[in-house]
């Protein structure tokens, strides 16, 4: 069997495929898994090994060639996008990231079937001569979410007093922003940025209720020259300013 993912941005225009399950058999095409984000794709696709990527078009365009983009990076495995609408220039794209087939709405079982056997026969033929036509992660790829996303986490602690960015941390490490930046989000529930905001405001509370740094010092320790922009950030973080909140902290001997 063929395993397949299936990548839908919009969960109810799989139906009427799902309903088709026995003819994929029939064909020996098995549906492995299924995904309703990018994220969620790529994360699949990091873990596991498939060999036919199926986008709906339907929902999101932008996200399902955003994918298109991302596997043809790595891979030649065959990607059949279906769905849609009929337009020249989303065909031009998809022709561009060389997929199997683009098969706009209304999307019937039998051009459905056709194109799957299209597929097949282009598989059944890499295995005849030894050629690898499947996404297959790599050893990098393999390692869990978790890994990558807590050796940024270990980046920001780091260089917190640094100007950070997640670009740069996506070079040190090899990954790509975009896909990394996806990948912390869907770990994590909050963005970089939102991140990297916390780990700088925590610390600068940890420091005003246990020290007798002065605030421009605390400020500069967590990566903020400006000092408005801290304390701006600061108060939208906490509620209070910095000198209010330190005073809620301070003893005296």
């Amino acid at each position: 069997m063929y395993k397949v993912l299936l990548v839908d941005f919009d969960s109810s225009s799989s139906l009427e495929m799902l309903q088709h399950m026995s003819e994929w058999n029939r064909i020996e095409f098995e549906m492995d898994a299924y995904a309703n984000s990018s994220a969620d794709a790529i994360d699949f696709l990091d873990r596991n090994h498939f060999s036919l990527i199926l986008i709906s078009m339907n929902g999101s365009h932008n996200d399902g060639l955003y994918l298109c983009d991302y596997i043809r990076q790595k891979s030649r495995v065959p990607i059949v996008l279906i769905g849609g609408s009929n337009d020249f220039q989303l065909a031009r794209k998809a022709l561009y990231y060389q997929v199997s087939d683009y098969l706009p709405d209304p999307v019937s079982s039998v051009e459905l079937t056709s194109s799957l056997l299209a597929v097949k026969a282009e598989l059944d033929c890499a295995i005849d001569k030894n050629k690898a036509l499947s996404w297959t992660p790599t050893e990098k790829e393999s390692q869990s979410q978790p890994n990558i996303i807590e050796k940024v986490k270990e980046y920001v602690d780091e260089a917190l007093h640094q100007n950070i960015t997640l670009k740069e941390i996506s070079n040190s490490l090899h990954f790509n922003c975009s896909y990394l930046g996806q990948k912390f989000k869907f770990q994590e529930n909050m963005t970089f940025n939102e991140y990297l905001l916390q780990q700088r405001m925590e610390k600068a509370k940890l420091l005003l209720e246990n020290t007798d740094m002065k605030v421009y010092e605390i400020a500069n320790e967590i990566g903020y020259t400006e000092m408005d922009w801290f304390y701006k950030k600061f108060k939208a973080y906490t509620g209070v300013s910095a000198n209010e909140y330190r005073k809620m902290f301070f003893i005296t001997a």
